[in-house]
C-alpha cells in the first residue's frame, strides 16, 4: 500500500466517524419530531369535545340573554307606566290635596288660637307686629 491509499483509507475512516456522529442527533431529533407530532394529535383530538360544550354553553347564554331583554323591555313599559300613573295622580289629585292640607292647617291654627283666647293664655305663633 502506498501512503496514498493509507492517507485515503484514513480520510474514509474519519468521514464513516463523523457521518455516525451526526446521525446519532439526527436520529433523537427524530423522535423528538414524532413525539411532538404525536402530542399535537393528541391536543387535536382533545380539542373536538371542549369546542363543543364551548359552543352549547354560548347558545345557552345567548338564550338567556334573549329572555334577560325581554324582562328588561317589560320592566322599561312598567317604569313609564309608573310615570305616567304618578302625573295623572299628582295633576288630578295633587292640586286639591295640597288645598286640603292647607285648609285643615289653618282650620288648626285657628281652632288652637280660639282655645287660648277662650282660655285667657296667650297664643303663640302669632306675628308680632313691628315697632317703628
Amino acid at each position: 500500500m502506498s501512503a496514498g491509499q493509507i492517507a485515503a483509507l484514513i480520510a474514509a475512516g474519519a468521514f464513516v466517524v463523523l457521518v455516525v456522529l451526526l446521525a446519532i442527533p439526527l436520529l433523537k431529533l427524530g423522535r423528538t419530531l414524532d413525539e411532538a407530532t404525536i402530542a399535537i394529535r393528541k391536543a387535536h383530538e382533545n380539542t373536538d369535545p371542549l369546542l363543543t360544550g364551548a359552543n352549547q354553553t354560548i347558545t345557552h347564554v345567548n338564550t338567556q340573554l334573549e329572555r334577560v331583554d325581554g324582562i328588561t323591555a317589560n320592566a322599561q313599559a312598567v317604569s313609564g307606566n309608573v310615570s305616567a300613573l304618578s302625573s295623572v295622580f299628582t295633576a288630578t289629585l295633587g292640586g286639591p290635596l295640597v288645598k286640603t292640607a292647607a285648609l285643615s292647617y289653618g282650620i288648626s291654627k285657628a281652632v288652637k288660637a280660639r282655645r287660648a283666647k277662650a282660655n285667657g293664655k296667650p297664643v303663640r305663633g302669632r306675628k308680632r307686629s313691628r315697632k317703628s
